[in-house]
């Protein structure tokens, strides 16, 4: 009986042994997999908290920045030897083609000539350069400032008056003035003559008139014409400096002939 008691202490013993056992390594073996469940989704799912962004953002560079702003223009001159481009297309002082070259050679010929190198055309392929002296240059840069400066002027401003061909000399000599006054400002004059039924004025020449009579600087925009009938009309304008240059010459060629055909008279 004693025998059996202790067997049964044993076998008891033995089987809580055996359950304690795969208990404790089964709780070590579900921790390790949770462990690694864990790692693994930490390193893929995103901390919601937090936000990246990839792709949306640029590095700062000026070089950027440059290629976005526009190329200024490069003032009118000559280049010197600094030429990026290996092919050129270059154009003599006379203005004619001398094709395409390296520019070792268009170099060789402007030291040969002893004239410079003027860029004209950068979009073109190959680029075109004009072989130049300086004093052509100059006279370029001269008109390129003159264009601009007169491209840079607001819109001309127009002035209009009208009357008939009987107007009174006394009305006439106002609105003269008037022309006068408005042609020193540059502005344009445009003149309406209605001639009346009993009037034999000649319309054409009383625009010759007001034109020798109001301003030395005034000329023909719009030379007088007939719009219809009875009605004529002209446009005047202030000359340019070169137009009384010579117009101030001519009359100074006139006034001498005047006073030598004075002198020669009492001769004769």
């Amino acid at each position: 009986m004693t025998t059996f008691c202790l067997m049964k202490l044993l076998n008891q013993a033995t089987r809580n042994e055996n359950r304690f056992t795969r208990r404790f390594y089964g709780t070590l073996l579900a921790t390790t997999t949770q462990k690694r469940v864990f790692s693994q989704s930490s390193a893929v799912v995103p901390d919601p908290r937090k936000t990246t962004v990839f792709g949306l953002t640029k590095p700062f560079c000026t070089a950027e920045k440059s290629d976005t702003e526009p190329k200024r223009k490069a003032a009118f001159g000559s280049v010197g030897r600094r030429i990026p481009y290996r092919i050129l297309h270059v154009i003599n002082e006379d203005g004619e083609s001398l094709g395409n070259m390296h520019r070792a050679e268009a170099l060789r010929l402007m030291d040969q000539h002893n004239l410079k190198l003027v860029l004209l055309r950068e979009n073109a392929e190959p680029p075109v350069y004009r072989l130049m002296s300086g004093k052509q240059i100059h006279e370029e840069q001269l008109k390129r400032a003159e264009k601009k400066k007169a491209s840079s002027k607001p819109g001309l401003v127009q002035k209009e008056l009208s009357f008939s061909s009987t107007i009174a000399k006394n009305d006439l000599e106002t609105k003269t003035k008037q022309i006068a006054q408005w042609i020193e400002k540059k502005y344009h004059v445009k003149i309406t003559i209605r001639q009346t039924k009993d009037s034999n004025t000649d319309m054409f020449m009383l625009f010759d008139q007001i034109l020798k009579t109001g301003s030395e600087k005034a000329t023909y925009l719009s030379k007088p014409k007939a719009i219809k009938e009875g009605v004529s009309t002209c446009i005047l304008r202030h000359m340019s400096e070169k137009e009384l240059k010579a117009h101030q010459k001519l009359e100074k060629q006139k006034n001498s002939i005047a006073k030598a055909d004075e002198n020669e008279a009492p001769k004769s």
